[in-house]
């Protein structure tokens, strides 16, 4: 008897432990994500882990490319995307939570290009490579005087810009300074517009599919306020380098 009391109370807390557990995919996307340590897992997915930890929630964070994490967390699959930009159209699967952190979305040439946004009208017959699924906004992604064509990440379309093969591409200046330097590429080679497209904000969503969505969320959102108010949070991006 006493065995069978010990294997319930194993199987029980196992339950529990499941239950507080959170799964997160995304695309690396450095400094924001990355496939680092623990606690050195990027800026977004430090703070995620924080927030949720302050509310009883242990995060399990996979890498995956971006399109297939963002279906796996519109299906349910996946519980949570630790940094989503907002769009209309995501509103319609996927919860969000409130912003934590912003983006500057600049274009970038090769340098010595002259070209400086001012407007969709100033991208007028441009080849401007973008990465598949992201969310760029509706103004930029239904324009109809450039094209837009996809590639699998950031990577791929700055050896296209090398190449020739592509005008522009973008992405925040931060995370796309990050991944030339971190892939060996000349930082040289390249340039950033002065104007942004956009500035974005940054929140954790959850697919409306996953019957734990709303929880998670709330979870989250009371465990960022948790977080800017113990200092952890600005210890975080202390880490990176980030001032706030």
């Amino acid at each position: 008897m006493r065995y069978v009391l010990i294997f319930i109370t194993a199987l029980l807390s196992s339950f529990a432990a499941w239950g507080n557990t959170v799964t997160a995919a995304q695309d690396p996307w450095p400094p924001f994500v990355m496939k680092g340590e623990v606690n050195h897992q990027g800026i977004s997915v430090d703070i995620v882990t924080a927030a949720l930890a302050s509310q009883g929630y242990q995060v399990k964070y996979k890498a995956m490319a971006w399109s297939r994490a963002l279906n796996e967390v519109k299906e349910g699959r996946i519980d949570i995307l630790p940094a989503t930009w907002f769009t209309q159209d995501r509103t319609n699967y996927l919860t969000y939570s409130d912003s934590y952190l912003e983006n500057s979305l600049k274009f970038i040439k090769k340098a010595g290009d002259s070209f400086e946004f001012d407007g969709m009208s100033s991208l007028g017959g441009k080849k401007i490579g973008i990465v598949r699924g992201y969310g760029y906004g509706d103004e930029f992604l239904s324009a109809d005087n450039f094209s837009r064509p996809e590639a699998s990440n950031l990577v791929a379309n700055l050896k296209k810009l090398l190449a020739g093969r592509i005008h522009l591409t973008l992405e925040d200046e931060l995370v796309a300074k990050s991944l030339i330097t971190s892939k060996g590429l000349n930082i040289d080679d390249f340039s950033f517009t002065n104007n942004a497209l956009s500035i974005n904000r940054l929140h954790v969503t959850s697919g409306k599919a996953n019957a734990r969505s709303a929880e998670l969320i709330t979870a989250f959102n009371k465990g960022l306020i948790t977080i800017k108010g113990n200092g952890k949070f600005n210890e975080i991006l202390n880490r990176y380098g980030i001032k706030q």
